[in-house]
Order: C-alpha cells, then sequence, then structure tokens
C-alpha cells in the first residue's frame, strides 16, 4: 500500500501498476523492470482484460502501450480516468501526440530502467496533487536509448 506522507517529493513510493501489453515478452519484461524497481505489477495482454480485471482503488498506476488490439491503450486510459483518474504511463513506440491526455506520461520503447523510474516518479508527483484534476505533465524526452536490462 502507498503511503504519500512518507514519500518525498524527489522520491517515488511503491506504486501498484496495471500493465497492459499485448507482446508477451515485452510484458514479461515490463513486469520483471517494475518489480526491480521496487513496485507491485500484474499485466494482461488486452484493454479488455484490463476493464475486466480493474477494481478501483487496487491500482495507483495504469502503463499501457497504445497499439492494443480491439480497444487501443488511448480508449483503455480515457475509460480508466473518467471512472477514477488513473494516472497513465503511455508505453509505446507511438510518437507522443501535440496535447497529450492529462495525467500521463509518455515513454517511448525501448525504454531504460531508468526512463521508466523517471516516469515513475512522474506520476507518483501526479498522485500528489489534486486527484481531482490532473496536470499536464512535462513530455518525457522520447530517448530512443537501449534498454539497460535485457532478458535473461
Amino acid at each position: 500500500m502507498t503511503s504519500d506522507v512518507a514519500c518525498s517529493p524527489d522520491a517515488c513510493c511503491s506504486l501498484r501498476v496495471l500493465v497492459v501489453e499485448d507482446d508477451p515478452e515485452v510484458l514479461e519484461a515490463s513486469l520483471e523492470a517494475l518489480e526491480l524497481l521496487g513496485h507491485w505489477a500484474t499485466g494482461v495482454r488486452s484493454a479488455e482484460g484490463a476493464l475486466d480485471r480493474f477494481l478501483e482503488g487496487a491500482f495507483d498506476v495504469l502503463m499501457a502501450d497504445i497499439g492494443l488490439p480491439a480497444l487501443s491503450g488511448l480508449e483503455l486510459a480515457g475509460k480508466l480516468q473518467a471512472r477514477c483518474g488513473l494516472p497513465i504511463i503511455f508505453a509505446t513506440a507511438s510518437q507522443m501526440p501535440d496535447r497529450p491526455m492529462p495525467g500521463s506520461v509518455w515513454l517511448s520503447k525501448p525504454f531504460s530502467l531508468d526512463q521508466l523510474a523517471d516516469a515513475l516518479r512522474q506520476v507518483a508527483q501526479f498522485r500528489r496533487t489534486a486527484p481531482t484534476s490532473m496536470p499536464t505533465p512535462a513530455p518525457l524526452a522520447q530517448l530512443q536509448a537501449q534498454p539497460t536490462w535485457q532478458r535473461a
């Protein structure tokens, strides 16, 4: 469970992350990276699966790919933000739009462990601000760095 009181502004507390990624290898690597960073994470391979599994208050952040089959990551994020204002990390190879969704961070694939940690710090900050009005974040640098972590 996250304790905002124990979090300093420059630190990222342990978050409960729902990862939505249709590529099983990327999903597994993302879950491993989140756990390495000290977060609790679970994953599903479709937006529909995320909606079925989602319980309000059970997750602190959604980390989703944009190009999911059927319902897109953007559509999923819109539905969940409308329900509960959930912060979103879009982990995708798609180009960031000119006007990102408020309360979201854009993380370009492939991303490093440090870039993932930065994105998590940003969403942790969103959670400490007024939950009813999510700020529009400064875009995360769209670095095309090779990941610093690899699957075994």
